[in-house]
């Protein structure tokens, strides 16, 4: 069972989302917040949450922030930001802070659920839309790619960990890269953890914002 704290200022979105989350036999709402700063207060007080649905627009502590002040205490919770907002720096800021997923509110209620389960699972999701400007926004520019090539050389990525953090970036799975490369999901996982100590980051989101900041342009996939 999936435990998921949702938070949003305005209470009819909250009941609502708790009622929709409601309807999946393999989802529970836990709890719900007005706010980032009311949600840490809970999970601090013990509520259990795998994933917080938070939204990106809200008084005292916003999603953005909220999702900063979760990630940096409970590192293993998931946080999947859900609003009406396609705005880019929003958007850029709530990866950067552990964020694990971006979806718009206009999708179909079942994609909502289904957004829950994915980051559960560890996997990364971002709305089409979003990831289409994302890869915009943080894509090396030519006069940039040179000092960002001996940066990733100093890092010491072999091909192979070059090629994982490509995979990654696309949204794959440990299980879907596996296939991919035909490796046992074992040793794509022994990959992802020598990725994360050699560019010293914490989770696969950030092995993604990495290579969409230095890898589209010299990072390359050996693939």
């Amino acid at each position: 069972m999936i435990s998921v704290l949702i938070v949003d200022d305005d209470p009819f979105i909250r009941e609502s989302l708790k009622l929709l989350i409601g309807m999946d036999s393999e989802v529970k709402v836990t709890g719900t917040a007005a706010h980032g700063a009311e949600a840490l207060d809970m999970l601090e007080g013990g509520t259990p949450a795998d994933v917080v649905l938070m939204d990106i627009r809200m008084p005292v502590c916003g999603g953005v922030e909220g999702t900063k002040l979760i990630r940096e205490q409970f590192p293993d919770v998931r946080v999947l930001m859900l609003t009406t907002f396609d705005d880019d720096d929003y958007i850029v800021e709530a990866l950067q802070n552990g964020a694990s997923g971006y979806l718009l509110k206009n999708i179909p209620p079942d994609r909502i659920i289904q957004g829950i389960k994915t980051v559960h699972d560890g996997n990364m999701l971002i709305h089409p839309d979003i990831a289409r400007k994302l890869t915009g926004m943080l894509r090396p520019v030519p006069a940039k790619a040179a000092a960002e090539t001996a940066v990733l050389e100093e890092h010491g990525l072999t091909p192979a960990e070059k090629n994982i953090v490509s995979l990654i970036a696309d949204g794959l799975s440990n299980k879907e890269i596996a296939g991919r490369l035909f490796l046992s999901e074992g040793t794509v996982k022994n990959y992802v953890t020598e990725i994360l100590g050699k560019l010293n980051l914490r989770d696969r989101t950030q092995i993604a914002i990495f290579y969409l900041k230095n890898g589209q342009g010299s990072l390359g996939n050996s693939g």
